[in-house]
C-alpha cells in the first residue's frame, strides 16, 4: 500500500510539486540531500582526543571532497572546539538538532556519527559529553520527528542499547557493540570511516562504484574483526544494523530481514540525479517509494495470504523495473 494518503501517483506527484498548481508552472524538483551530524564527545586524555580528531578529520574530509556533500551541510561537535566547531555539549547538541529538523526534506538524509567513549550502569547505556551525557532514549528525544532518512552510527563501547532506542521507519541504526557490557574502546569508527576512501580494498561490493550504507558496515564490521585477529585477540567488537525499525539487528553474516534498506542508502548524490534533469529527479523520487514499499511488503509476508504477497511482489517489482528503464534511457549518453 502507498505512504501517500491520495493513494495513486498523481497524488503523490502533487505532493511534491511535480504536477502544476492553478495552472501554473512547477518549480523544477529539489534533489536529495545529505546533512551530517558528527559528535566527537569527551576523550579522557591526550590520547584519545588525537585519534577521535583523526577520525573525524578523515571523515570531514571525505564527505567533502569524496563524497560531494557541501561543508554548510555538515555539523561538528567536539570536546575542544576548534575551527568554527561548538562544544559537544547536551545543549549544543540539541540546538544542532532543532537546526537541522528546520531544514530537512522528506527525501533527504542525516547521518549522525557518535565518535568517543560509551558506558552502561546496568540501566541506562550513555554517550560521553563535554558535561551532562544523554542516555540512549534522550538522543532518540531529540532525533524524535526528523524528516527523511536517519543514518545513526553509534561507535562507541557500550552502544548496543542505542540499537533499540534509535530503530524506527526509515532509520539505519548501526552500534559497534551487541552487548552492553561491552566497556572496551572500539575501532570500529575508524573503519567505517575508511570504507568510503578511494583506495578502501573491497568496500564496493557490487562494483557500482558507490559506497552504500550496508557496505561501509560490513566493510568495518570485517576490518574490525581483522584488526583483533592480526593481533592474536579475542574480539570484542560485534557491530550491528538495524533498519527494519524492530530495534534487534543483525550482524555482517547473520541473515534476516535487516540491510534492505541500507544497501540502497548513499551519502553521495545519485550520478542520475546529478544529469540536472528533473524528469530523472521525479523518477527516481518514484522508485524511492516503491523500494519502500517493497521493503515494507517484505516485512508483512509471514502475515499475508501466499497469493497476494505474490500478486503485489510481482506488481511492484516490474513497477521498479519499468522507472528504471525510464531512468536509463533519459540518463543514456
Amino acid at each position: 500500500m502507498s505512504r501517500w494518503p491520495w493513494g495513486s501517483l498523481a497524488g503523490a506527484l502533487l505532493a511534491c510539486g511535480a504536477l502544476p498548481l492553478y495552472g501554473q508552472p512547477a518549480p523544477p524538483p529539489v534533489p536529495p540531500q545529505t546533512r551530517v551530524l558528527i559528535v566527537s564527545g569527551a576523550a579522557g586524555s591526550d590520547e584519545y582526543q588525537q585519534r577521535q580528531r583523526t577520525w573525524r578529520e578523515s571523515l570531514v574530509d571525505l564527505l567533502t571532497a569524496r563524497l560531494a556533500v557541501a561543508a554548510a551541510r555538515i555539523v561538528v561537535l567536539t570536546e575542544a572546539p576548534a575551527e568554527g566547531y561548538q562544544t559537544a555539549t547536551a545543549v549544543n547538541l540539541r540546538q544542532a538538532v532543532a537546526t537541522i529538523r528546520a531544514s530537512q526534506g522528506a527525501a533527504d538524509t542525516l547521518l549522525v556519527v557518535l565518535l568517543g567513549h560509551g558506558t552502561f550502569d546496568g540501566v541506562d547505556a550513555k554517550f560521553n559529553l563535554v558535561g551532562p551525557d544523554l542516555t540512549a532514549h534522550e538522543w532518540r528525544d531529540a532525533l524524535a520527528s526528523m524528516p527523511g532518512r536517519l543514518v545513526f552510527v553509534q561507535t562507541a563501547s557500550a552502544s548496543f542499547p542505542f540499537l533499540a532506542a534509535l530503530a524506527g521507519p526509515q532509520r539505519v541504526v548501526i552500534t559497534a557493540t551487541d552487548s552492553p557490557q561491552q566497556k572496551y574502546d572500539t575501532v570500529f569508527a575508524e573503519h567505517f570511516i575508511a570504507a568510503f576512501a578511494a583506495d578502501a580494498d573491497g568496500s564496493d561490493l557490487d562494483s557500482d562504484g558507490r559506497i552504500s550504507i550496508w557496505e561501509a558496515f560490513a566493510y568495518a564490521a570485517d576490518a574490525s574483526k581483522r584488526y583483533y585477529q592480526q593481533r592474536g585477540q579475542l574480539s570484542v567488537e560485534r557491530a550491528l544494523l538495524d533498519d527494519s525499525g524492530d530495534g534487534v539487528g543483525r550482524d555482517v553474516v547473520t541473515q534476516g530481514s535487516d540491510g534492505l534498506l541500507a544497501s540502497r542508502l548513499f551519502l553521495d548524490p545519485d550520478p542520475a540525479i546529478a544529469s540536472g534533469d528533473p524528469t530523472v529527479t521525479l523518477l527516481i523520487g518514484r522508485r524511492n517509494m516503491l523500494e519502500t514499499e517493497l521493503d515494507e511488503l517484505k516485512r508483512k509476508k509471514s502475515f499475508m495470504p501466499e497469493a497476494d504477497y505474490g500478486r503485489e511482489l510481482e506488481r511492484i517489482i516490474i513497477d521498479i523495473a519499468r522507472v528504471s528503464r525510464d531512468v536509463r534511457r533519459r540518463t543514456r549518453s
